[in-house]
């Protein structure tokens, strides 16, 4: 056995699923606030200090917390094989570029409500990219699910918007945000089995911090920033939080798996996401809204249950 082998010791104590679904349902409820304290931070920060910057924070977090675990135990903390590299480098493309980056463009001009409903696609998407990298085959109705779920926040996204088939660009900058950030919540899931939960996602922003120091410098130049201590406080939760602690939680979630079940803790995301809406920003919450959330949640989580079923099957 390799000092970096991921087999369980003989004697182990397992962790009971309910375990699982509890780390995800802590990890869940941190990036609830994510949505709406974005939509507070670009008032006044520039989005792409806030997408970048929010990673240079959690990176120096990550620094310092593998630092002191290398020191006091190293073989606890082996550094990543080059594969393993390679795979850190997907999930940094997706959790820490991608969707923070898109989702603080995107918020500058829709309310976090309309964004909540859109990234509720979530929950079905991460479904979809585990089923690929898993190389499974789920019943067909998986497939109906999900496809009905990106018709329903797409209409919503529409509709909104004044009109079925106009969609904005902040629309589509939040549908490209949900795809990558599911790949990137499949392939930790998958990760975090080897590294380890926390190591999966310190080793990926350390990964990442190269390119978003650099973003977070011409975002601060390109925009000095105006901010209130509101906003900077929204800032400091999403990068300490948002990036990194609930990472901690949502991958140990993960890890201990199954990575269906677990998934299917993001439903209570967009819920959470449209109640902190109304409660921090005072947004208007209609019926369209309602709707919408209710459509997408429920394509989300039948095409998670579908998915569940022909697995255990």
């Amino acid at each position: 056995m390799t000092e970096q082998s991921s087999a369980t010791p003989l004697g182990a104590t397992v962790l009971p699923r309910a375990a699982g679904l509890g780390w995800g349902a802590v990890g869940i409820f941190a990036f609830s606030f994510t949505l709406p304290f974005t939509s507070i931070a670009v008032a006044g920060l520039s989005p792409l200090f806030i997408g970048c910057g929010r990673a240079v924070v959690a990176a120096l977090l990550a620094v310092l917390v593998l630092s002191i675990a290398r020191h006091r135990r190293a073989a606890a903390v082996p550094l990543p094989r080059a594969v393993q590299w390679a795979r850190l480098a997907v999930v940094a493309a997706g959790v820490v570029v991608g969707f923070p980056l898109l989702t603080s463009f995107a918020l500058v001009s829709v309310p976090a409500s309309h964004a909540v409903v859109v990234i509720g696609l979530l929950p079905a998407a991460t479904a979809v990219m585990a089923v690929l990298r898993g190389h499974e085959r789920p019943a067909a109705a998986f497939w109906v699910f999900a496809v009905l779920g990106a018709l329903a926040a797409m209409a919503f996204a529409s509709l909104q918007n004044g009109g079925l088939g106009e969609l904005h660009e902040s629309d589509l900058l939040l549908f490209v945000a949900v795809l990558l950030c599911a790949l990137g919540y499949a392939e930790g899931g998958l990760l975090a089995r080897e590294l380890g939960a926390w190591q999966t996602v310190s080793w990926a922003l350390v990964l990442a911090s190269p390119l978003m120091v650099v973003g977070a410098a011409v975002g601060w130049f390109q925009q000095p920033p105006h901010a209130s201590p509101v906003e900077w406080a929204a800032f400091a939760y999403l990068g300490v939080v948002s990036m990194f602690l609930g990472f901690f939680a949502w991958y140990r979630g993960l890890a201990i798996g199954p990575i269906a079940q677990v998934g299917q803790v993001q439903l209570i995301q967009p819920v959470l996401g449209i109640l902190w809406s109304a409660l921090l920003l005072h947004e208007r919450i209609g019926l369209p809204t309602l709707l919408g959330g209710l459509a997408v949640i429920a394509c989300a989580g039948f095409a998670v249950r579908t998915r569940l079923t022909r697995k255990d099957a």
